[in-house]
């Protein structure tokens, strides 16, 4: 018999073990998910009165988007929540596998991902498909619930507490609120007045047939990370 076989039994053994894991940790995000719609939503219908009452006509809306997404819009700006449908490990040189609570148990490592997207209401409601959205946060979920949260500014970096810190409703409110802050603070500044200053009849014509002029929040200047992120 061939030593380098490897024994079918061992195999799917192992297949069913981590099968397992990604399907529990998938479950615990998406129950986590769930969550964030229910509180999302709650939050919109609570403030809606005192926003209508606002001086001028005002954005304020949560907006399902099937399973995996939701939008919450406001003013001039569109938070976008998206749970990612697969379960992700850590790299090695990752901070969090250097805890204690992961070399305890490295199964620990595996966790589900929301992202959190800002986008200009105007990038959906004028269809400009080259608009620019970004990043500003993520929050990262294992099959415990614990999780660790990262991002700019006010949504911060808290992967230091991951081996601690359990999500629960108080939380996830935490994190949405610290979005929104984040989102109302991070302005739309205009491009640089060299890079705009010259355009063809051609450009100008297709820049109006198609809306194509490419707008984001930081459009024209070389977006970096923030300095002094975390909490």
């Amino acid at each position: 018999m061939d030593e380098h076989l490897i024994n079918p039994s061992r195999l799917v053994k192992a297949l069913i073990r981590k099968s397992s894991l990604k399907q529990e940790v998938y479950f615990k995000t998406l129950e986590v998910f769930h969550q964030f719609k229910t509180e999302s939503e709650r939050f919109i219908a609570s403030n809606q009165a005192k926003v209508l009452r606002s001086k001028f006509p005002l954005l304020f809306e949560y907006r399902e988007r099937g399973d995996f997404q939701f939008e919450l819009r406001f003013g001039t700006d569109i938070l976008i929540f998206m749970m990612h449908t697969n379960v992700f490990e850590f790299p090695r040189s990752h901070e969090v596998m250097k805890t204690d609570y992961i070399r305890q148990d490295k199964n620990r490592s595996y966790c589900g991902n929301i992202m959190i997207f800002n986008f200009l209401a105007d990038s959906f409601k004028y269809n400009r498909p080259n608009d620019l959205g970004y990043l500003i946060g993520r929050v990262f979920v294992n099959r415990e619930l614990h999780y660790f949260l990262e991002g700019k500014r006010e949504v911060g970096m808290l992967y230091n507490n991951f081996a601690h810190t359990s999500l629960n409703l108080k939380t996830i409110r935490s994190i949405i609120h610290s979005s929104i802050l984040y989102t109302i603070n991070f302005d739309l500044l205009t491009p640089p007045f060299d890079d705009l200053k010259e355009v063809t009849q051609q450009e100008m014509q297709s820049q109006l047939d198609s809306m194509a002029i490419r707008t984001g929040k930081r459009i024209g200047f070389r977006f970096q990370a923030d300095e002094a992120t975390s909490l």
